[in-house]
């Protein structure tokens, strides 16, 4: 379920859970790793044995994160049910780890011939580190403090050996942070059109999917996976920043904010009734704004 395709998911979920934020920033740094990082971090992977004994409790955590599928409508406690879903993730650890090890570190895989693609032991090793520090973050709230603080320590002592890069967000990289920027300073007014905004996109969303799939294929088309999916962690934060209420967040204050990311993204490439779709609903709850359809600015 978890992918770089997929950030807006992703982003959905971390938006909504309790160390969402900060796995978004592992993954970020993840996202900008280069060969020459791998030797760094590397070096501060823990010992296999104190590795598995914390991983014993990522297990025991994982179980006890309850995902949408795993809940049912209880008619008795609707108020409950309904507080449990605002948090529950549609991923799952697995999924994480997975699109962590093969799409946030695809290039480290190797082939060789007819062999099927694999990393090197430092590489791998590596990826342990990063990996040790997403659960702890994803599983924020339901890790014993010392087996969280355990799992990050090492990328957190690898992180400043580490240069920090800023990502490039594409052809439209200037008005897409201009966004972000103006999501992390929203003003209680503004959150208040925000939450009625979503409201009424979330009463008109027959069209919303069809519009934020055909962002998201040109995303792919285009080449630029990682790019939006940066975008989207960046998202997450901004969210975070801002404030605004998780129960807003699930009602459909992220889907607003995420779908006009993922349209400015690609707005050279998108049709103008798309980009409108998804870009005008946010451009009408935050009032006169820098970013507009066409780019240009008032």
């Amino acid at each position: 379920m978890y992918s770089l395709v997929s950030a807006p998911v992703l982003g959905f979920d971390l938006s909504r859970l309790p160390g969402g934020s900060a796995t978004a920033d592992v993954l970020l740094r993840g996202l900008s790793l280069t060969d020459g990082d791998i030797d760094v971090l590397a070096n501060f992977r823990m010992d296999d044995w104190d590795r598995l004994a914390l991983w014993q409790d990522v297990d025991e955590a994982a179980r006890q994160r309850q995902t949408v599928r795993d809940l049912s409508a209880d008619p008795s406690d609707a108020h409950q049910t309904l507080a449990l879903l605002e948090q529950a993730p549609i991923g799952t650890v697995d999924g994480l780890l997975q699109c962590v090890r093969h799409d946030v570190l695809g290039w480290t895989w190797k082939s060789t011939g007819d062999s099927p693609a694999a990393q090197s032991g430092t590489a791998a090793q590596a990826t342990s580190v990063i990996c040790d520090a997403v659960v702890a973050a994803y599983l924020r709230d339901l890790l014993p403090v010392q087996s969280r603080r355990s799992l990050a320590v090492g990328w957190l002592s690898a992180a400043r050996w580490l240069p920090v890069r800023p990502m490039h967000l594409g052809p439209q990289h200037d008005d897409i942070s201009a966004l972000l920027s103006r999501v992390r300073a929203l003003s209680p007014a503004e959150l208040a059109r925000l939450g009625v905004a979503a409201e009424v996109a979330r009463r008109s969303a027959s069209d919303w999917a069809p519009a934020v799939h055909a962002a998201s294929w040109a995303v792919y088309v285009s080449e630029r996976v990682r790019a939006a999916a940066a975008a989207q962690l960046m998202l997450v934060q901004a969210v975070d920043d801002a404030g605004i209420p998780v129960a807003d967040r699930a009602g459909g204050a992220w889907n607003l904010l995420s779908g006009a990311v993922q349209a400015m993204m690609v707005r050279d490439l998108l049709a103008a009734e798309t980009v409108r779709r998804l870009v005008d609903p946010l451009l009408v709850a935050l009032g006169p704004t820098e970013v507009t359809e066409g780019g240009s600015r008032q």
